[in-house]
């Protein structure tokens, strides 16, 4: 996520770089674990021992965080302008009631499932050209998206854009692994792609209100095909060339430094476990269809084979995407379910908040962005804090701090009163929302990363992206699912009608304040005693 223009220029004078070389001779290393059967926080690579770092020129430092950072915050832009959007995006393009939601949900659940896959492409092809391709990608499909003129193509298009996502997602983790000295410019650098997203959503909220109500929706995503056409050529004259280097490729190395039988498997399988809980969402019956009780079983048979296939290459000491030892680490397990529960959350109580703005209080697109735009506010606070906090406080209090005052958001919002002022429950419950899912993001990047050698830099990325972006699509489904049913079930006979629709979204932010307690208690229990993360390596 990017910070503003100012603390970036200021804060990167400081920040280290490195060229950490790639060699033939970098050992694929298990993870080894302490006599307690730990994972230790720290996972070098066999020539990772005297790389010293180099101050480069303070412009350099600047792009390369500002290339990672646009990342994120282009397609947090495009998620703010389809919140607000998707009323008028609906009548449009003539959406039914059944796929309304897709054009938000289908991007989240095509990067998801193919972040693995292209976190690994990332390791054997490099960093750099993975970032190229897919902000490449980003650029035409965002023009594509714009150009539709049904909302079949709007959902494909949005589709293809979720597959570029995740080239430039996982690259850039890898990126920032690669060019950063492990300590406070790391830190600061992950706080930077991190401040993108409350930065890109809160643009995206103000401006696709104006947009929608004056020149089109449309102009959001021709917005952010422009953007991401500058990035797009800024990388390629100024992103450093030693940035993501690796050895020469060859269909050999792709052949079998990538496991492929695993990335299709887990792919295929959340894919159509995405999809069922998207078609079950809008009515539950449809969990009775044939086809889809079809397509359940196959994905829950494919897990199971996934389990087992991680087993077989892991004993082989053959490539694995994601090894079941892992696994074995509380810590581990704990971030990894913290972050798909949080931004499940983070992203459903955005969503149902503006339904509550347009669809019960009656404002147009633009006075419900305006309104939800505290959320910039804290999101940048949030990371910025924690980029300069994280190595001199525990990461365990950071993240419980963080939880507990995101929980209080959807509380809020299920104790509203439909015609509530602004300033008594959607003021407090919009800025207390991103700070959980925000002040998570930094620690989790570090703990995560810092369990994978530095040859496998892109998957480690690659596993905290697709935690958090199947959380945002599995976590906007099952609220909808809730609100549904509820409204289904009202005693109002018009189910359109503000009363109906009322109840199924105070179901929902209670199904929310239900989720942000466990994921609470679950940092309690899972991440007691971390410790700080983020030092500096000597």
């Amino acid at each position: 996520m990017s910070l503003p223009t100012q603390p970036i220029s200021h804060l990167s004078a400081a920040i280290e770089l490195e060229s950490i070389p790639r060699s033939p001779s970098t050992i694929h290393h298990p993870v080894n674990t302490n006599n307690h059967g730990d994972i230790p926080l720290t996972t070098l690579n066999s020539n990772s021992q005297a790389s010293p770092s180099s101050k480069v020129a303070k412009a350099r430092t600047v792009i390369v965080i500002t290339c990672v950072a646009v990342v994120t915050g282009v397609n947090s832009f495009l998620n703010g302008v389809l919140v607000v959007a998707l009323p008028a995006i609906a009548r449009d393009l003539k959406l039914s009631v059944g796929i309304v939601l897709w054009p938000v949900t289908i991007q989240a659940l095509t990067c998801g499932c193919t972040l693995l896959l292209t976190g690994s492409i990332a390791d054997v092809v490099g960093s750099r050209h993975t970032y190229l391709v897919g902000n490449f990608l980003q650029t035409l499909t965002s023009l594509a998206c714009g150009l539709s003129k049904t909302g079949v193509q709007l959902i494909v298009f949005r589709a293809f854009a979720g597959i570029a996502a995740s080239l430039c997602l996982t690259s850039a983790v890898s990126i920032i692994n690669d060019a950063f000295v492990p300590g406070r410019g790391r830190n600061l650098a992950f706080a930077s792609m991190g401040g993108g997203q409350p930065v890109g959503f809160g643009l995206g909220l103000t401006l696709g209100g104006l947009l929608t109500s004056s020149i089109g929706w449309v102009w959001g995503f021709y917005l952010s095909a422009i953007l991401n056409g500058i990035v797009f050529a800024l990388s390629m004259w100024q992103l450093p060339e030693g940035v993501g280097k690796v050895e020469t490729v060859t269909w050999k190395r792709l052949g079998e430094e990538i496991d492929w039988i695993g990335a299709l498997m887990i792919s295929a399988a959340l894919a159509m476990l995405s999809y069922i809980l998207a078609i079950v969402s809008t009515d539950s019956s449809e969990i009775q269809d044939p086809g889809n009780i079809v397509l359940l079983t196959v994905a829950l048979v494919l897990l199971l084979a996934f389990v087992g296939w991680m087993h077989r290459q892991e004993k082989r000491g053959k490539p694995a995407l994601i090894p079941n030892s892992l696994w074995k680490d509380k810590v581990f397990t704990s971030i990894c379910l913290n972050v798909f529960l949080v931004w499940g959350s983070f992203n459903a109580v955005e969503q149902f908040g503006n339904f509550v703005l347009q669809n019960i209080q009656e404002l147009s697109a633009l006075q419900a962005g305006v309104r939800l735009s505290p959320a910039i506010v804290t999101g940048i606070l949030a990371n910025i804090l924690v980029g300069l906090l994280v190595h001199r406080i525990r990461a365990d209090w950071i993240v419980i701090l963080s939880l507990v005052l995101s929980w209080s958001s959807p509380l809020l919002l299920a104790l509203i009163k439909p015609r509530a002022t602004y300033w008594s429950f959607l003021f407090p419950a919009f800025l207390l929302n991103p700070i959980g899912a925000d002040g998570l993001f930094t620690v989790s990047n570090l703990l995560i990363t810092s369990r994978f050698p530095m040859k496998t830099q892109g998957l480690a990325g690659g596993v905290f992206q697709t935690t958090s972006q199947i959380g945002k699509s599995v976590g906007l489904a099952v609220t909808t699912l809730v609100a549904n049913d509820i409204t289904a079930g009202s005693s109002s006979k018009d189910k359109e009608a503000s009363p109906a629709l009322m109840q199924g979204y105070r179901a929902a932010f209670w199904f929310l304040v239900a989720i942000n307690s466990a994921s609470l208690c679950m940092s309690v229990w899972g991440l007691r005693r971390i410790g700080t993360v983020g030092k500096k390596q000597d």
